[in-house]
């Protein structure tokens, strides 16, 4: 057994350092609580009475949700946890982290969503954002920089806390064909920002995860010059080759993902199985990999294609030495 947590074991990968043992492993969501656990998960909870709750009905709520975390990282051998607070107000983000920690001490590495750059705009603002956008990019910028000042500061009220390790940016820039934005405006509107925050966010000591869905290649560079530990999802659907963007990137920064979300909703068993294999063997050599799907673990997908996806793991993801847990 190895002798390092799950924390320190997450952190090892995201500094690129090598690992004993089994390939680490998180889901940057497990929605599947309901069908694992009989619990509905909390992001997806709706709270327009948490006003009009008593502190012992809020305390409930608080526990099961923290719970919810605890039993999907034991169960499902992650190890990290990804907080989704809800209500998302900073105090109840501080109870949350507290009563993981209570709970679990520093086994596990506790991150949280920490974006604050422009992603791609939903199907109802899409035609009137991009015209704003293009009418006047300096507004634009302007408010790109108001956004991440605003998400530096509240980093800094999490920072005196405590308790949290790590941040994902899951500001979405690519469909499967190409980023949203052509290379210039990104490099006008995106790029200089996610620099900024990342650096404002490291240099408070938080490890740092970039996610974005979808064809990243043309914008690879930015992602990494942005200064990232980890890049994630790496989406196979969209044409990202892992092997290809170890070869070119794997020096600087960590790769989570790229097993198949596709294939473990609609393929066949033995179609997920190769597709596991294949990414354990791609990103597996030299380190600096975080086994995961190429999104996360959604409603609707059989859960008994994750238990797939996690006994191949188990069995073949193990580098030389001892093995974890």
């Amino acid at each position: 057994m190895s002798d390092m947590t799950p924390r320190e074991r997450f952190i090892a990968a995201l500094e690129r350092r090598p690992v004993e043992g089994r390939v680490p492993h998180f889901e940057l969501v497990f929605f599947l609580t309901m069908e694992a656990f009989g619990k509905v998960h909390p992001s997806q909870r709706a709270y327009l009475q948490w006003d009009q709750m008593s502190d012992s009905e809020r305390a409930l709520h608080r526990s099961e949700m923290a719970d919810i975390y605890l039993e999907t990282a034991t169960r499902y051998e992650h190890d990290a946890i990804f907080i989704h607070p809800n209500p998302n107000t900073i105090d109840e983000t501080l109870r949350l982290i507290d009563l993981i920690r209570d709970r679990s001490g520093d086994r596990y590495f506790i991150l949280m969503h920490g974006d604050a750059t422009y992603s791609i705009p939903n199907g109802e603002e899409m035609e009137s954002w991009c015209a704003w956008l293009y009418e006047d990019v300096r507004r634009a910028q302007d408010e790109a920089q108001r956004r991440v000042d605003a998400m530096l500061a509240r980093c800094e009220v999490l920072l005196a806390h405590g308790g949290l390790d790590g941040l994902a940016l899951c500001a979405d820039y690519c469909l499967n064909t190409g980023p949203f934005l052509n290379p210039r405006m990104f490099g006008q509107v995106v790029a200089p920002y996610l620099k900024q925050l990342v650096a404002g966010q490291r240099e408070m000591g938080y490890y740092v995860i970039k996610h974005t869905d979808g064809n990243i290649m043309p914008i690879l560079d930015d992602l990494v010059n942005a200064g990232p530990h980890a890049l994630h999802s790496l989406d196979p659907q969209a044409g990202v080759d892992l092997a290809d963007v170890k070869r070119r990137v794997g020096d600087r920064v960590a790769l989570i993902g790229n097993v198949n979300c596709g294939l473990l909703s609609t393929g066949t068993d033995d179609e997920v199985v190769a597709d596991v294999r294949r990414a354990l063997a791609e990103g597996m050599p030299g380190g600096g990999y975080i086994f995961s799907t190429s999104n996360c673990i959604y409603t609707g997908m059989p859960l008994a294609r994750y238990d797939l996806m996690l006994d191949i793991w188990r069995r073949e993801g193990n580098y030389a030495g001892r093995r974890s847990r």
